[in-house]
């Protein structure tokens, strides 16, 4: 039988490299964990992973600046849109406060029994902070965030579709529908795989907005990850779902720290079928003290070292 345990990371184009890092850093406190690039294409851009303390799979943000670039893309419908991430229930007061004092507009509001707080990333992409009760995973205390109020992790993700039941039937058909499926409104959730926390896709009606920018642009989101595990259960679960007919899904991609296939949903979303084998992880190329120190880059580039860091936008992180 094959199996999905819950997400392993969420991967957006950004604006400014300096912005991402400070938005992530310096206003929502998270770790800072890995500076590599984008192992695919000829053009140098960043890939920057930010986490919680433990760089939890499930707790892991990695983005790609492409303003450098200049490559702007267009949020819409048919897109994944919301990075919905967690923070203790009893936090939201402080975390209201905190974007308050760095003049962040943010609006307050509640859904399936939850406090929730929206504001934007910099470049625009639509954040969410949701209160949790339970949430076993450990924050990471930085830039005046304590532990008691600290992102524990991924919450989920939020998807806007022209249609919805074309997502459900997907979630039911082939990708681990986890319980029941709620409504409020327009929104429709429901959890994918075992976990406990972090693993909640939420499908928002939109029929108003132009399909959104699938391709690598500044301002979109671009892909959820999913933690398949193993390699085994990976590729079972692969051909599953191109037996299942949605056959849009690329070959096995060696990220270094991870493997990957990637798939596109009947909603728009990609989504990635990801396991961290025993070569990888995050702490494969740094110790996990050190992690986010250096400049790292796959072997295959090592050579070209010196061009590719002559290309990318100048990057301090402070501690």
């Amino acid at each position: 039988m094959t199996y999905l345990l819950g997400s392993h990371h969420v991967t957006l184009s950004v604006g400014r490299a300096q912005e991402d890092v400070d938005f992530h850093t310096k206003v929502l406190g998270m770790r800072f964990i890995k500076k590599t690039v984008l192992y695919d294409g000829s053009i140098p851009i960043y890939h920057l992973y930010y986490s919680n303390a433990d760089g939890d799979p499930s707790a892991v943000v990695t983005t790609f600046p492409w303003a450098q670039q200049g490559r702007f893309g267009t949020r819409g419908t048919n897109q994944a849109r919301e990075v919905m991430l967690a923070v203790p229930a009893g936090s939201m007061d402080f975390w209201a406060q905190r974007l308050s004092s760095m003049q962040i507009e943010h609006q307050q509001s509640e859904l399936f029994g939850e406090r929730r707080l929206a504001f934007n990333h910099p470049c625009g992409l639509e954040y969410v902070l949701v209160g949790v009760h339970g949430d076993s995973r450990v924050g990471h205390p930085g830039h005046g965030v304590p532990p008691e109020h600290a992102v524990h992790g991924i919450h989920g993700m939020g998807i806007h579709v022209y249609d919805q039941d074309r997502m459900v039937d997907f979630a039911k058909d082939v990708f681990f529908l986890g319980g029941e499926i709620a409504e409020a409104g327009d929104v429709a959730r429901f959890k994918v795989g075992s976990d406990e926390f972090g693993n909640w896709v939420e499908l928002r009606g939109n029929r108003t907005d132009d399909q959104g920018t699938w391709r690598f642009a500044a301002g979109t989101y671009h892909h959820f990850a999913w933690n398949f595990d193993t390699l085994e259960n990976q590729e079972a679960s692969k051909f599953e779902i191109e037996g299942a007919g949605y056959t849009d899904i690329s070959e096995l991609k060696d990220r270094t720290y991870f493997k990957s296939h990637y798939v596109r949903t009947p909603g728009g979303a990609l989504f990635e079928l990801a396991v961290t084998h025993a070569d990888g992880g995050w702490d494969c190329d740094e110790s996990p003290e050190e992690l986010g120190r250096k400049f790292m880059l796959p072997a295959q580039f090592e050579h070209e070292r010196e061009h590719i860091m002559s290309q990318l936008e100048p990057l301090r992180v402070d501690d």
